[in-house]
This record gives structure tokens, sequence and C-alpha cells, in this order.
């Protein structure tokens, strides 16, 4: 039987500085019972009596998701973190997943989802407005969906001219795919297009850097990294001496843009 003091708060940490967490998933975080997540953002939250972490692994989303329901089952108020926004290839797709196939008694819940800044929004910031006209995101991991779709959809997207934000480009289980998207990148757009490399913004490690399609090599990327291929339309804005140029997308498209 749900006990209705139970509540399960999906919580978005942002990219990484504690200065882009919302006051509200603040809230859900200091009203938590438990904390369930993978374990680096687990170890974001500080200690204080009364709450219990969960940490896991990165790749048991689903049994991660149903630890946190049968937790909030049982009267728990339990809060799921997510770096950056949780419904951005994150934990509250994972949550709603288990609540469809899993213990009918979970739809009765308290389930919440509290927004983040996500790593896309927080690379643009840094970077100027390279986001400003339209855009779209993909993962590049193909731990749940085909090869083949990636690409497909990677290229559909670069042939309807959006700027495109690519999420998990890079990482050991997978060193081969983002030179791939490259070499897509290079068939589609001009060499001259701008492409963006943000790494772990908001962190202490934060690196930015702006290349040419010509220019940008797979080696510069990691799994911390998020690319932004800008569209034919994003340009540079030069500044004055060594200041890194400001990067934009204009919201105008065409004659004039």
């Amino acid at each position: 039987m749900v006990e209705t003091r139970g509540r399960l708060t999906i919580v978005g940490l942002g990219p990484g500085d504690p200065d882009w967490i919302t006051p509200a998933a603040r809230r859900a975080l200091d009203e938590a019972s438990d904390v369930v997540g993978y374990g680096p953002y687990v170890a974001r939250i500080p200690d204080r009596p009364g709450l219990t972490k969960h940490a896991s692994d990165n790749r048991v989303e689903l049994d991660r998701s149903r630890h946190a329901l049968t937790l909030a089952a049982q009267g728990r108020r339990v809060a799921v973190v997510s770096g950056g926004d949780p419904g951005v290839f994150a934990m509250a797709a994972a949550i709603f997943e288990a609540v469809e196939a899993g213990d009918p008694a979970w739809r009765a819940l308290d389930i919440r989802v509290e927004p983040g800044i996500s790593a896309m929004l927080a690379a643009a910031a840094r970077l100027g407005a390279p986001l400003g006209g339209d855009f779209c995101a993909l993962s590049l991991s193909d731990n749940l969906k085909p090869w083949d779709v990636v690409e497909r959809r990677l290229r559909l997207a670069l042939e309807a001219d959006f700027a495109v934000c690519l999420y998990n480009p890079i990482s050991k289980a997978r060193p081969w795919q983002l030179g791939r998207a490259f070499e897509i990148v290079r068939e589609v757009r001009a060499p001259e297009h701008l492409v963006a490399l943000a790494r772990a913004v908001g962190r202490p490690d934060e690196g930015l850097a702006i290349r040419s399609v010509a220019q940008v090599r797979a080696e510069e990327a990691d799994m911390a990294t998020l690319v932004i291929i800008g569209a034919s339309t994003t340009r540079l804005i030069p500044r004055p001496g060594d200041a890194r140029p400001w990067m934009l997308t204009p919201r105008s498209y065409g004659a004039g843009a």
C-alpha cells in the first residue's frame, strides 16, 4: 500500500556550479530522507543527519529507479539526482519507464521533477548565443539505440541546418563514434562553419574551444564535453585583444541573417 507522505522528486543538479542549482531543487534536497543517483552526483550532496545516500553505477538506471520508487512507496522522501537537467538524457525518463512497467501502486506516488540547467544551456551561456536560432540535441551513445539511428538523425539534423548539441560524445567504451560524427559533419557543413567544444562547464577544470569544421578533431573531446555544431548562419563576433570571440546563431534566417 502506498503511503501518502512518501514522495519522489527527480532533481536536476545543473552542470556543476552550486550557484546553478535552483531554489526549488535545493528545497527538495533539504527535505529528502534519501538521495539516490549515480555516484559522482550523489557525492555532490553534503552529508547531514537523517540523510541516507544510495550511490550506484552509471549503467543501472532502471535498477536505481525501481529502488527509489520502492523507498518512496515505503513513505520515504526520496530525491533522485541527475547532473544537468533530469529530463535531458537523464533520470526523469528512467523513473517514468520504471513506473510504466512496474508495480501499479507506484502510479499513485507523488512524483515531481525539478528542472536543472542542462549542459547545452550552460555551454551556450559561456559561448554567447550559439543556440539563438533553431537547434536540437542528440546523444551519440548507442547503449540504448542503434548506431545507424544516431547517424541518420545527425545527418538529417545537419541537412535541416539546425545547430546541433551532441551529448555523450566519446568514452573509453565508445572511442570512435565522435570521429565518425565529425566525418558526417564534414560531408554536410562547409569547412569554415563552426564547432564549439565545451568541457566541464561550471567546474574548476572547465575548458572552451571554438574550431572550424575543417579543424575540429575528436581527440579534443571526452565524456565531459558538450559539442555544439553551429548552423550555417552561426558566426563569431571578434573582441579586443586575446578575448575569446562570442559565438552567435542569429534568430533571423536566410536573407538578412
